[in-house]
């Protein structure tokens, strides 16, 4: 049986210094590996400044930077082998090609990288310019095996997606986590409600990890949060810079799952017909 851990949401603002904006990342990290978290995530595009609220500014390409031996990458894959945790970061990134992507990896103790996810819907409406900046990501849902549990991740408005979430959970998720960019002036409240159903509907923890700060446009909300596989927020943070843990109780997915059996009860033999 797997045992219970602990992860931690990292809710920071990003100041215009790249460098400090890695270093406060950095000093998270060591409290949560000091506190007995095996998982630490940052929000979307932790440590930058949200460009996406400004339309069609082609300067900030050059914030594109590569997935694999970029500086934000490079950084946090030495503080994951010297923390001894997991690290899931969110990056602009510059895949070559002309092709820019919102993307997740994940640093490994061993040095090793997971990912790249790459959000596949982007959004565009005020403050959120995405579609501008992001291609549509070319990676399917991927869901991790980390040892102690299997994670699967849902970058920001691919969480509002069903067809993006549910193959997560058919693929073994046990924990979603979602890093977002959310403003106060966003249904924060809405979108608890709207994980909570999902965790519900899955039998699976969600995780969601918020920016905070205020910004040229946009003041983020923080409230970053985490639900249970029975549909209840188990954490939440307040609005400031804040590091969120969070216990995560596999026993809890099974136990759920009996009493529930949605996912047992699917008939996904007569969902193709219903759309021919």
């Amino acid at each position: 049986m797997q045992e219970r851990f602990n992860i931690a949401l990292a809710q920071i603002p990003a100041t215009e210094d790249f460098s400090h904006n890695l270093e406060q990342g950095a000093q998270l990290v060591m409290k949560a590996a000091s506190e007995g978290a095996r998982l630490v995530a940052f929000t979307e595009v932790a440590f930058r400044r949200f460009f996406p609220q400004f339309p069609g500014k082609s300067e900030f390409f050059a914030w594109g930077e590569s997935a694999v031996d970029g500086r934000t990458v490079t950084f946090f894959k030495q503080v994951a082998h010297d923390c001894d945790i997991d690290i899931a970061i969110n990056l602009f990134e510059n895949a070559g090609g002309g092709k820019y992507f919102d993307t997740t990896m994940i640093c490994r103790p061993d040095g090793s990288l997971l990912g790249p996810v790459r959000m596949v819907h982007a959004a565009e409406e005020a403050g959120y310019h995405e579609k501008y900046y992001y291609w549509p990501g070319d990676t399917p849902p991927q869901v991790f095996d980390l040892g102690y549990t299997r994670l699967g991740i849902a970058i920001c408005y691919d969480r509002h997606f069903p067809e993006y979430t549910r193959p997560l959970v058919l693929d073994g998720a046990q924990v979603i986590l979602s890093q977002f960019a959310g403003a106060v002036s966003d249904p924060i409240d809405l979108y608890k409600i709207e994980m909570q159903a999902l965790a519900f509907q899955n039998q699976v923890y969600v995780a969601c990890v918020n920016r905070t700060g205020e910004e040229d446009v946009l003041r983020f909300a923080g409230n970053s949060f985490a639900v249970s596989p029975d549909g209840q927020v188990i954490a939440c943070a307040g609005e400031g810079m804040e590091l969120l843990t969070v216990e995560i109780d596999p026993a809890k997915i099974e136990a759920m799952r009996v009493q529930r059996p949605f996912l047992r009860d699917r008939r996904p033999e007569f969902y193709a017909t219903w759309r021919e």
